[in-house]
């Protein structure tokens, strides 16, 4: 995974679902929700798998599609980008200052209850919504393609909605509907509109403890532990430093390391890769809710996931990807592609002492070719691949570099 990349969706929800609840009192809210027009109960539609991410099409106020990523860290309907609601007049929308990890200053949105969703065949009128008054994220950039926005617990709420990682399609019906559900079922405990799991976890300096950590789909990492009794994460021994990201006050800082093994019903799996943000920029800018930290969509693709909301469980079925080892990117440097610049790459973060920190690759070096082949017949989630291909592994790479055509040999090093 390239660093930059691994929390830019990792946007901290804390403070704006706090805001939005202020906003919005829960009478407001109660018994609405996305429906089938009709007689229909129940559908199946593709999705775009990106960097771990579910990339759906929405429709806001019958226009679209838009791109959003479904994502059970987020519970009201985060657009942000404005720009897709130019029929809207801003002046009569609620504004708010919204705060979350990060080194950076409040940010500036907008709250509304006038936006109008439709996934497939069902809607929502008058979904609780903040807007971002800029999209500071870029989510496009990383992801590769037009990012709008993000959509969680009203839709997620609405029904039993089944998610196939591997032939990239969600299925969703209503919960009257009685399926025979695939997989073993864990509890979920929903606090502020989000699934929370209790899993036993060993981790390095303090050893097995029972974790309870926010279940995010919307976060590209596979374990994220931020807090212990209301302290710092202790940190295992073997880390490495690293920029985790963007949150909504800037860049977050922190460790990658590993914990020795998390268990998740009957399946155990080890090693498993690990963020650890910062203290002062995370967990003690947010309000408790006793979380210790979090696990995201590197670890949820190993199942297919059956989210049932209103009864608080979801039901795992180990899939083929569940013994994959939990690989960390290699070069030591993050790629993007410029928005309305179609397979174009570009270089941004270096990481210190890294393989590309030390052939003196820098931040805006285009990337051109990877193994003497063109990155205009490649996708942003094979090179993120090729990056990670394995320790030792030579990496040849054409790039445009200070005005030239300069060639580099990255040996990929393994580095935590």
């Amino acid at each position: 995974m390239l660093l930059g990349f691994l929390a830019i969706v990792r946007i901290c929800h804390w403070l704006l679902v706090i805001w939005l609840l202020l906003l919005w009192p829960p009478a407001e809210v109660q018994g609405q929700q996305f429906e089938f027009r009709g007689k229909r109960k129940q559908q199946t539609m593709n999705f775009q798998l990106i960097k771990n991410l579910i990339v759906i099409p929405v429709y806001i106020n019958d226009k679209g599609p838009f791109n959003f990523i479904l994502d059970t860290g987020v519970s009201p309907l985060l657009i942000t980008d404005p720009s897709i609601l130019d029929t809207l007049d801003f002046s009569q929308l609620r504004p708010m200052k919204i705060s979350g990890l990060g080194q950076g200053e409040m940010i500036e949105a907008y709250s509304s209850n006038t936006i109008d969703v439709s996934v497939g065949a069902s809607r929502m009128d008058n979904v609780p919504t903040a807007i971002l008054k800029s999209d500071i994220f870029n989510l496009s950039n990383f992801l590769g393609i037009h990012v709008h926005g993000l959509i969680g617990y009203y839709f997620l709420n609405s029904f039993v909605v089944h998610v196939d990682y591997f032939s990239h399609t969600m299925k969703f019906y209503r919960h009257e509907l009685k399926r025979k559900i695939k997989g073993f079922a864990v509890p979920m405990e929903m606090i502020l509109n989000k699934p929370y799991l209790h899993l036993s976890v060993m981790a390095p300096n303090v050893g097995l403890f029972n974790a309870r950590l926010l279940m995010d789909s919307g976060a590209s990492f596979a374990l994220s532990l931020e807090s212990l009794a209301g302290q710092k994460f202790p940190l295992p021994d073997s880390n490495i430093t690293a920029n985790l990201g963007m949150g909504f006050g800037g860049l977050i800082s922190g460790h990658i390391g590993r914990v020795h093994n998390l268990s998740i019903g009957r399946v155990t799996l080890s090693d498993v890769l690990t963020n650890y943000p910062d203290y002062a920029d995370g967990a003690a800018k947010v309000m408790s809710t006793g979380r210790n930290g979090s696990i995201g969509a590197e670890l949820l693709r190993r199942f297919h996931i059956t989210y049932d909301y209103r009864n608080s469980v979801v039901y795992l079925k180990p899939n083929s990807a569940l013994k994959n080892a939990f690989d960390h990117d290699m070069s030591g440097m993050e790629v993007y592609m410029e928005e309305g610049k179609s397979n174009r790459f570009f270089i941004e973060r270096i990481e210190e002492n890294s393989p590309a920190e030390k052939q003196g690759i820098r931040p805006g070096t285009e990337l051109l070719e990877i193994n003497f082949k063109s990155v205009t017949s490649l996708d942003l989630q094979t090179i993120v691949q090729l990056l990670k291909a394995g320790d030792g592994k030579n990496v040849v790479l054409k790039l445009f570099q200070n005005d030239e055509i300069v060639y580099k040999v990255l040996t990929l090093k393994k580095r935590i």
